[in-house]
């Protein structure tokens, strides 16, 4: 069993405050002020460039990519990191419809996170050719599944509700008539149990500042199922995908395998922030952090709804439908999050009425949900929100 309060004892959780908003960034672990340090010290600082070699910064993006596989279920040398989440959702995406001629429907929904929207839509102008994004409803996806869509692309748990798309039977779906799937897992790696490989994905993409608290701007991974390594051509052909990077031919001949999902050069001080809170998930067991997760969300649920009974429920009441997160709808949404923040207990919120908060099973615990819950209930019970300081938006909401 995963020893959840020797987890939190890992990482930095300034005194005073209810941290659930891990959906959206992951706290400091402890290990990785140290570990960054060292790294500037006495890789950076003493090797110079030299560390390319001597410190094997030029493989890390491998060697963290093993280090997720091992939590999305995904074979070894089939992750690598690098680069942003919109540039792997773009990678995925180019090669998936390359891969399926003939066919000009990207199939996604209207859950799905804009940004990987906005890149498929970036991508049909680029290309030039008779290719539709289709966006239907969640509920929807399967019975649009047809064999003119090449790519379904989807996140699995919905960044405002938290709903949870059923990844296996809509991969398997998808196969049955030709189509290949791209899933999002910024809000599934760290939080759920994800098995990319007994669901058959295509490919997958994430981010690891969130549930894998890797810290502000750490890098994405992308996921090529084997079976289709060696075929994906990446349309963003970098350096450091290129098969013998540092001969400089002067035409890109992609790398083997998941090497040639590689673009520029690594960020190699957020991979090693990165490596240190992966060191955590070394000792944690993904059904243990699902149960504990869905224990956390329902009690929240239950205190949220009654201290707060002006709140909606956004997100799915059974948990087998839901990621970890959970989400109320509340038409002055964004000045209670900011109010509730005041009080010390940090959510965040979403267009157009959403509070949402992350159950994270790491540093989380009942404790921190009934005090969240309360607080909850006295910001809207005494009308705290109801100040114009708190109305006014920020640039991140």
């Amino acid at each position: 069993m995963t020893d959840f309060t020797a987890t939190k004892a890992m990482f930095h959780l300034p005194p005073g405050i209810t941290y659930l908003d891990g959906n959206s960034l992951g706290p400091l672990p402890l290990a990785a002020r140290d570990r960054v340090a060292g790294m500037m010290v006495d890789e950076w600082g003493q090797m110079l460039i030299t560390g390319w070699n001597r410190a094997g910064w030029m493989q890390a993006p491998r060697r963290q990519g093993d280090r997720i596989a091992r939590l999305i279920g995904a074979p070894t040398g089939s992750v690598v990191m690098g680069d942003t989440l919109s540039v792997k959702v773009y990678q995925a995406l180019a090669a998936a419809i390359d891969m399926r001629p003939g066919r000009n429907v990207i199939l996604s929904d209207s859950g799905n996170f804009p940004s990987d929207l906005y890149i498929a839509q970036g991508l049909i102008k680029s290309l030039g050719r008779d290719l539709e994004l289709r966006v239907v409803p969640p509920e929807k996806v399967a019975e649009h599944i047809t064999q003119e869509v090449a790519v379904l692309m989807l996140t699995e748990v919905d960044y405002r509700s938290g709903r949870l798309h059923d990844m296996a039977a809509l991969t398997a779906l998808a196969h049955g008539h030709g189509a290949l799937t791209l899933w999002d897992l910024a809000h599934s790696a760290g939080a759920i149990e994800v098995d990319l490989t007994d669901s058959g994905a295509d490919f997958a993409v994430g981010c690891t500042y969130k549930y894998l608290n890797g810290g502000p701007g750490a890098p994405a991974f992308i996921y090529v199922a084997p079976k289709h390594a060696d075929a994906a051509q990446p349309a963003l052909s970098g350096w450091l995908g290129h098969e013998a990077p540092f001969a400089f031919d002067p035409d890109y001949r992609p790398g083997p395998g998941i090497d040639r999902m590689r673009v520029g050069t690594p960020p190699i001080l957020q991979i090693a922030a990165l490596d240190a809170a992966l060191d955590i998930w070394d000792g944690v067991d993904m059904r243990d952090v699902r149960a504990c997760s869905v224990a956390l969300s329902s009690r929240f649920i239950d205190q949220v709804e009654k201290h707060c009974p002006d709140l909606q429920l956004a997100s799915p009441r059974d948990p087998a439908q839901r990621g970890s997160q959970v989400s109320f709808r509340f038409e002055h949404g964004y000045a209670a999050m900011q109010a509730l923040i005041a009080q010390g207990v940090i959510g965040d919120f979403r267009a157009p009425d959403i509070m949402r908060f992350g159950l994270t099973p790491l540093y989380t615990d009942m404790q921190d949900v009934d005090h969240a819950a309360q607080t909850l209930g006295r910001v809207l019970d005494q009308r705290l929100w109801d100040r114009p300081e708190f109305r006014r938006r920020a640039a991140v909401t």
